[in-house]
């Protein structure tokens, strides 16, 4: 029996995040790993591939970094849980509170979504309200109902849930606006992140769309002034008694070692973390202002309650250590100006290849560099999935596991030059399938949006 039979037959959906599923890679992908080291993953056959994944971008530095690894095993061998709070997790609290200039107070768990979802609690709390207001261009901030009732995946959820929850548009102030005056005095929060894919905040006034992609942001309160579309959010969320919740699961120790927020020149009223923060290991957690996160506290007497996160191995020591350690590590090595670079080069590699292929419309890398997003795109600019899988199709036969672009410190240039020879091997046969017809290239189904209706 194949390891993908086995993999459902164990585990509905084959994995224990959608975006791993089956459906969400090429047919000629590895169907299980069996480690990763540095910037590579090697199947269950000792194959080794070049990875651009990287755990769901959950890894900055680089797969089992020795120096990390060796932070969590020192506090496994303190005992990884103890009966009261430990002194690893005291240390992470006090670190990312001197680092995050939003935060006052940080409350640790194991995954994004438990994070953005007590972020809702709190500000349901804190205002008294019930909706939810959420960017419609971020594809996922957490697997509970508030959200997942506002895609078309309602199954199971009741209607009076799915009607709390409302959209709006990235980039446009105004469709945040007609929400909030549609439900006078009724949202809670208002929550998103700091970019979306292929563009940073807009500047008010300015038809300039997408990203400038520079690690200088140019739509930064310190180049733009105070009108960034991010800024227009903090405001109008200000004026209406509105919590601002800023999603950092994604550009959080990526954009910035102080968060998206700093390099935007904005200060949320909460905020969530986690991928990256501890170089894979699960460790994730909401902060923000004291008045707002003190809700979840017990030593003021006689105030009511508010049961806020708690779980039993949600500061669990062996991923506070790794957290910890990561952070040392991306200060001393410059991490974050590294994927910068790296990214910067990068992007430039892939188009300059698509233009000497004369598929440049075809075949788009753009977004900010620390987080190049590429578009695939059929002869009537539309985007294609097809094109996406034959495209990871060919990267993997070239050795190269490119579902989507995160880059780490052990992303260098030696990477980078097999990166381009598979690009190149691959892009050919792109712009043979835009001659001549995808169908013809493809050896298995297109993958397919997580967010779908019916399987």
């Amino acid at each position: 029996m194949s390891y993908q039979k086995r993999l459902l037959r164990a585990i509905p959906g084959g994995a224990h995040t959608y975006s791993r599923g089956f459906d969400q890679f090429p047919s000629n992908a590895p169907e299980i790993l069996s480690r990763g080291k540095g910037a590579y993953v090697f199947d269950a056959d000792g194959n080794r591939y070049l990875d651009y994944g990287m755990a769901l971008r959950a890894v900055n530095i680089g797969y089992a970094e020795n120096e990390i690894d060796a932070a969590a095993i020192e506090q496994i061998r303190n005992g990884n849980n103890l009966t009261r709070p430990s002194l690893i997790e005291l240390e992470a609290a006090e670190l990312l509170i001197d680092m995050i200039d939003s935060v006052d107070m940080v409350k640790f768990t194991k995954n994004g979504s438990s994070s953005v979802s007590a972020a809702v609690k709190l500000a349901r709390a804190y205002t008294g309200r019930d909706k939810v207001a959420r960017c419609a261009q971020h594809p996922f901030f957490s697997y509970d109902d508030w959200f997942i009732g506002s895609t078309t995946l309602t199954k199971g959820i009741p209607d009076s849930t799915i009607e709390l929850t409302k959209v709006f548009n990235y980039n446009d102030i105004e469709s945040l606006k007609n929400l909030i005056e549609k439900h006078p005095n009724q949202f809670a929060c208002v929550v998103l992140e700091p970019a979306a894919g292929t563009e940073c905040p807009s500047i008010e006034g300015s038809s300039a769309g997408g990203c400038c992609g520079q690690k200088i942001c140019s739509r930064s309160v310190e180049k733009a002034g105070q009108n960034n579309f991010l800024y227009q959010v903090q405001e109008l969320c200000r004026s209406n008694g509105i919590v601002f919740i800023l999603d950092e699961m994604i550009t959080g120790f990526r954009w910035h070692m102080k968060g998206a927020q700093y390099l935007y020149g904005i200060n949320p009223d909460l905020c969530t973390f986690g991928k990256g923060m501890a170089n894979g290991f699960s460790v994730s957690c909401v902060a923000g202002r004291r008045e707002i996160m003190e809700q979840g506290s017990i030593e003021h007497a006689g105030k009511e309650r508010l049961f806020l996160l708690s779980t039993t191995h949600g500061a669990e020591m062996s991923g506070l250590g790794a957290f910890v350690k990561t952070i040392e590590v991306m200060q001393r090595e410059n991490v974050v100006d590294h994927v910068w670079d790296y990214g910067h080069k990068l992007k430039k590699i892939m188009n300059k290849i698509a233009r000497e292929l004369g598929i440049e419309k075809n075949f788009v890398v753009s977004g900010p560099s620390c987080s190049p997003v590429y578009s695939t795109l059929n002869n009537d600019g539309i985007n294609s999935l097809e094109l996406r899988t034959l495209f990871s199709q060919e990267m993997i036969k070239n050795g190269v596991l490119m579902p989507w672009i995160t880059l780490c410190l052990r992303h260098t240039e030696e990477e980078l030059l097999i990166t381009e020879k598979a690009l190149h091997a691959s892009l050919l046969v792109y712009r043979k399938a835009l001659e001549r017809g995808v169908d013809n290239f493809l050896e298995g189904p297109a993958i397919k949006p997580v967010f779908r209706k019916y399987n």
